[in-house]
């Protein structure tokens, strides 16, 4: 079975969010980071906020998930971040470049 792991966070800027895909890809712990703008609304503090937030794609291997995890609590700009993962079967060659790469 071909499993990779995305993992899937969260920005309040762009430079940071960059910053955050190039140290992953640096350090190993991602095969590819994927970067979009979007439009978060979500409740904080009883009250509904709107934002503007960068979202942070990680491709990488299920092994390193609690690697990914710690250093992502320790990057991010937010008190409660958005960290969030899930396993997927891959195509194979996919699978190959993925695990060849990190």
């Amino acid at each position: 079975m071909f499993e990779i792991l995305v993992l899937v966070t969260t920005e309040e800027n762009e430079r940071k969010a960059k910053t955050i895909a190039r140290l992953l890809i640096k350090k190993n712990l991602a095969a590819c980071v994927s970067i979009k703008k979007i439009d978060s609304i979500y409740k904080w503090e009883q009250n509904i906020e709107e934002t503007e937030e960068f979202e942070i794609t990680i491709k990488s291997k299920p092994t390193l998930k609690d690697d990914l995890v710690l250093f992502l609590q320790k990057m991010t700009s937010y008190d409660t971040p958005q960290i969030i993962y899930k396993k997927f079967r891959s195509e194979s060659n996919y699978y190959d470049w993925l695990t060849k790469t990190i």
